[in-house]
Formats: structure tokens, sequence, C-alpha cells
């Protein structure tokens, strides 16, 4: 455990829950990706429950999601076998209970959003699954080709819509968990873009607020995703689980100028084929599996092959694919190359890794809780020891699907579930004017976000990453003792704390293991590391 003894204040924003517009709910549902979403919907058979996002319904890393969700769909499939591949690229970390229960759940929920309206692709009536990278079998199933995220997100979007027990605030930029002295969670003080500040009264509180992709200059994540939910975490004294391990994409697309669009590995799967800037292939020389190579290896395999070309990218090669088979098959894709004019037919992919999945979070147990009452996390936020130290591929919609059920049901289980059973204290904290030089939060934000990526990214030393927590120090005397008045500010203030955390706890990991790789400690060691990092403020 990693306990940081700082001057870190507890709330970025004055509280005065007098004066303070306010609202009440037995359940409150910060965020809206798959997680959040199926928590809403179970949570909503018994209690009246509130959702928050800081943009839209749609403004998800679940409603960019391409690839699909794995899950046990085929008569020649095994749970063992889904199992086994998942300890298998997790590195020693999971908790293979949590694993067996995700696994295990998977196929009943997934029928059920194929009930609710998700529309997946099909193949003689039954839902079509195809082949990832780390998987043995073919157990990822796809809607409309390219764009799995998205119709998850629809159908459960629409289920939200139609139930008169939920309602939805958007635009609502939650800043920070209110707790009293007993480590209970009684909601959220936060933003909303038209209503100013409000305090939301919540007997449960489930944090869904997705992960942490936008730490870095290069990444598939949407805006939204700025590490929000386990900043607020940390500064209300929740315990944290190994945020050392982000894990990168191998192949976005690189266009220079352009924004990071994420180009699912589904595509190697199903035949597609890495090259480097002078035609070779070249994965074969890294792993066995070549393109089928768990991310992690694929990721700095195209690193390293780029250091050795000086290339700002590599290739995906898919000339090979019938043209109208790919149009249909990944429709997203192929819009996206077209407005790029590369044409598969005869044009190479330009591709290079980005940041993408955040595995460490808010530490919760089997059930979601975490170690603050009333507490739940579920999604990318959290850390329920399903991932270790690498994420199978589609394994994350699955664990959103499955732990939103069951913090959902959790909550409307609860006999205390009810917001009128629950004291709502007089709660002001004032935060003193700063007299220190303020710094263009947007400036810093870019500079950070590219310290990170140099600093603590996909290869990692101690010097570098001693250097990149200094430079944040450095911000933080400038940044986290202002009182910001919108989202940018806060998403800096948010950012800079889950930078130095992270940077903090891979200096503490002396060894590689699954994505985190350390360059001055480039083996595994059992001996000391085979466990979780976890830390908190206290």
């Amino acid at each position: 455990m990693i306990t940081r003894k700082t001057g870190l204040r507890r709330y970025l924003t004055n509280v005065d829950s007098v004066s303070a517009q306010q609202l009440f709910t037995d359940c409150l549902v910060i965020g809206s990706g798959i997680a959040g979403l199926r928590a809403a919907i179970e949570a909503a058979e018994r209690c009246n429950v509130t959702i928050v996002c800081k943009g839209t319904l749609e403004d998800s890393n679940t409603w960019k999601a391409q690839g699909g969700i794995a899950s046990v769909l085929e008569k020649t499939d095994t749970f063992e076998s889904h199992i086994t591949d998942t300890l298998n690229t997790v590195c020693g970390l999971c908790d293979k209970d949590v694993v067996n229960l995700v696994v295990r759940r998977g196929p009943e929920l997934i029928e059920q959003l194929f009930q609710w309206g998700t529309e997946f692709d099909l193949i003689d009536n039954r839902i079509a699954v195809t082949l990832e990278g780390g998987h043995s079998h073919p157990r990822v199933a796809h809607a409309h080709g390219d764009e799995t995220g998205r119709m998850i997100a629809e159908a459960l979007i629409r289920k939200i819509r139609g139930n008169s027990n939920i309602r939805v605030i958007e635009n609502f930029y939650a800043v920070d968990l209110l707790t009293n002295d007993d480590n209970e969670c009684l909601g959220v003080i936060g933003h909303h873009f038209e209503r100013g500040v409000q305090i939301i009264w919540a007997a449960n509180t489930i944090l869904a607020s997705g992960g942490a992709g936008r730490l870095y200059r290069e990444t598939t994540n949407p805006e939204v995703a700025t590490g929000d939910g386990i900043a607020m975490a940390y500064r209300a004294g929740a315990i944290l689980r190994d945020l050392e391990f982000v894990q990168f994409h191998p192949t976005t697309l690189y266009i220079a100028g352009a924004t990071r669009a994420l180009i699912t590995e589904t595509l190697r799967g199903e035949g597609a084929i890495l090259k480097d800037s002078q035609g070779r292939e070249f994965m074969k020389e890294y792993h066995e599996a070549a393109e089928l190579a768990p991310r992690d290896i694929v990721s700095r395999a195209i690193l390293a092959q780029m250091l050795k070309t000086g290339s700002t990218h590599v290739y995906l090669d898919v000339r090979h694919f019938e043209k109208v088979y790919f149009s249909e098959r990944f429709p997203w894709i192929n819009e996206l190359l077209e407005s790029f004019d590369i044409d598969i037919s005869h044009d190479l992919i330009p591709v290079r890794p980005s940041a993408h999945y955040m595995i460490g979070g808010v530490k919760t147990d089997s059930s979601a809780k975490t170690s603050i009452k009333n507490l739940y996390a579920c999604g990318e936020v959290a850390s329920t020891g399903l991932h270790g130290a690498n994420r199978l591929g589609s394994n994350s919609l699955l664990e959103g699907l499955v732990f939103g059920k069951i913090a959902g049901q959790l909550v409307s289980q609860n006999k205390q579930a009810s917001v009128v059973h629950h004291k709502h204290p007089l709660i002001k904290y004032h935060i003193p004017h700063s007299s220190r030089t303020r710094l263009d939060t947007d400036d810093v934000t870019n500079s950070l976000r590219a310290l990170m990526w140099r600093n603590v990214g996909i290869n990692r030393e101690d010097m570098p990453m001693a250097e990149a927590m200094d430079i944040i120090r450095f911000w933080q005397r400038y940044v986290m003792d202002k009182v910001c008045d919108s989202p940018e500010g806060w998403e800096c203030q948010n950012m800079l704390t889950f930078s130095f955390l992270m940077a903090q706890s891979a200096r503490t990991r002396r060894e590689s293991r699954g994505v985190h790789f350390r360059r001055d400690f480039p083996q595994t060691d059992d001996k000391n590391f085979k466990k979780n990092i976890d830390i908190s403020r206290d």
C-alpha cells in the first residue's frame, strides 16, 4: 500500500450545502457507458435513479468501441477455454473468482442485450462471433460490423429513456464525491452548464465514469476520458489499485494533423498483416502468434520497428480482403479510410499505438463495493480483479455489463437504498485565495499529455518517470491551489492528480509485467511484485 501525504485539498471547489441547489435520489450513477447504463436499469427495478454525464449519454468509450464483446456463444466453445485465455493474458494478477464470475454470466446478459434490441450481426439466426488476439476460439460478438459499442449503447439508452424511474441529467460535470466523517458517500457536488452548482444527495452512488486515455497525447479515447472518477475517488479517500497498468492499442490510424482513430484488432484477427515502412512483415520476429499476439507485445513490437526503420508509423495490409466484404464488415472504418482517400484494394493503412484502456482504477470487491460505504464502481473506472496486468481483448464490455448489473442489483436490494433514510449534513468548505501566478490550464493539459506519452508511456524507465513527477509537482503548485469554474480547469486538476499517481505506481513496480514494461527492469519478478499495488490518500 502506498499512501501519499500531500497538501491536496479535499474538494476542488467551494462547497456550501445551504446555498447550493439540491437534488435527491435513491441511486446516483455517474457515467453513461455500458456499465453505468446497465447499473441504472437494474437499480431502477426498486429505486429512483439519476444518471449524470458530463456530455451527452452518447459521449462514452462504449459508444466508440468497435471490436466487440467476448463471451461463450458457440457450442464448440467453453467457459473453461475463455477463463484459461483470460488467465493466460493477465500475468498472474487477476482474481480467479472474478474471472470465473464474469465469464459465466456473459452469455445470459448478451442474450438479454439482443432481446433489448442490440443489432448484433447474425449467422443462421445466431449471434455471429469472430476471433481476436489472445482468444483460442472465435467468441467475439459484433454489431453492424465495427459499431458494436454504439449498437449496445443505443439499446441501453432506449431502455433508459423509457423508464420512468430514471432521470437523466446531461452536461453535468461531477466535481467531487461528498463524504462524511464515517467514510460514507453522500452524493456529489457538480456543475450543470445551465443551472450552475448543484448538490445531488444520494443514498447510493455508482461510479461508472470511464477511463483516462486523454492523459496521453496519442489516444483512442473521446474527450470526456480524463480520469475524473479516479481522481475524485482518490480525494474522497477511496483505495485505488494498479494505476501503472494502462493498455495501449497497437493500431490507430496515423494521419499527421488528424485526430487518432481506432482501427480494430478484429482486422488482424481476420487476416490483416502488419508491415513496416519498407514493406516487410515483422511480427513473427517478436512473437510466435505474430499479428494475434497480445496487445502489449504488438504495441512494443510496432514501436521497436518504427525505431529500426526511422518511421513515425507502420502499416496494416488488407489489400487481400475483398473490397465489398470489407465495406460491409467494417463500414465505419471503410468510411473513415475513404475520407482520407485510402483505397484498401491497393493502399496500406498507416497505424501506430495509442493509449486505449485503463486497467487499474478504484479498487472494488466482487460486489462492486469500494472502500467507501455506499460507493460502488464498475466499468473502466474500477479495478475489479478481472484484467490483472493485461486485458484480454473484448473482455472490457463484458466486464462493464456484468458488474453494471451487479452494482445496480445490490443497490436495488438494499433495504436502506431510499434517500429518505439518510441524513444530509451541513457541508461548508472554503478554499482560500491563492496569490500564486495562474497558469493557462489548456497549455498545462497539452504539455502534460505530451509528457506522459514521452515519459510514462509504452516503454518506461525510472529517471524519465522521476522527471515527470517533478514536472507535475511544479504544475500542481500553480494549478491545484486555484478554484476553477469550468470543466476545462477541473479536468486539468484531475489529470495532474491522476498522472502523478500513475507515475508513482509505475516507479514502484520495478519489474515488467503485462502492459507495464520497464526497460531498466525488463524481467518479471514474481518474488517481489506478484501482487497488486494499492494507493490511497491517507
